[in-house]
């Protein structure tokens, strides 16, 4: 099987490289069907952010998956989502996320608290390996695209993910319009 990659980036076999990714990410990796299809990128941590990594590897913004962990409440009920954006776009927290939550104001996790609980480094949230009561919702558009750049958990790599396999994370809802 041809791993996904990009010229400018030498990808590895993600499950066979769990000392590149997170420890909740390889542990996920070692479960999913679909890990044989996931490579793992080292990149300049400095470089994490988004659009530094996009210039810096002449990615395109279109192939790469921001994911933001939103939280609101309902009876007391607190609900949890990670939603994996494309990256030219934001989520629609304030309108789509609210309303698939059930909640009368969805607000961004904190920082100190996603990164806690998640097991991940800030700039290196990924949904592959997220706590299972969270939801992962994911931007539709992604499906299309040959190779999605997500985080890998750390800022020192990436993953890259065929857009389609991202429907087949444990517990992913596909979700139409999620970022604008």
């Amino acid at each position: 099987m041809t791993l996904p990659s990009f010229p400018s980036l030498t990808s590895l076999p993600a499950a066979e490289h769990p000392d590149r990714v997170a420890a909740p990410v390889a542990a996920a990796l070692a479960e999913w069907s679909r890990a044989a299809e996931v490579a793992v990128v080292d990149i300049d941590p400095g470089l994490a952010d988004t659009a530094a990594m996009s210039e810096a590897y002449d990615i395109p913004l279109t192939a790469s998956g921001n994911c933001v962990v939103v939280a609101g409440a309902r009876a007391g009920d607190e609900r949890v989502a990670a939603c994996v954006v494309r990256a030219d776009t934001r989520a629609d927290v304030n309108t789509l996320v609210r309303k698939l939550l059930d909640v009368r104001k969805a607000s961004f996790l904190p920082m100190e608290r996603a990164v806690a609980e998640s097991g991940m480094e800030h700039g290196g949230i990924t949904p592959v390996g997220l706590p299972a009561t969270w939801r992962v919702l994911v931007h539709d558009v992604l499906l299309e695209e040959p190779v999605v750049v997500l985080g890998s958990g750390v800022r020192r790599s990436k993953l890259l993910v065929p857009g389609a396999a991202l429907a087949d994370l444990p517990g992913a809802e596909v979700v139409a319009g999620l970022g604008r």
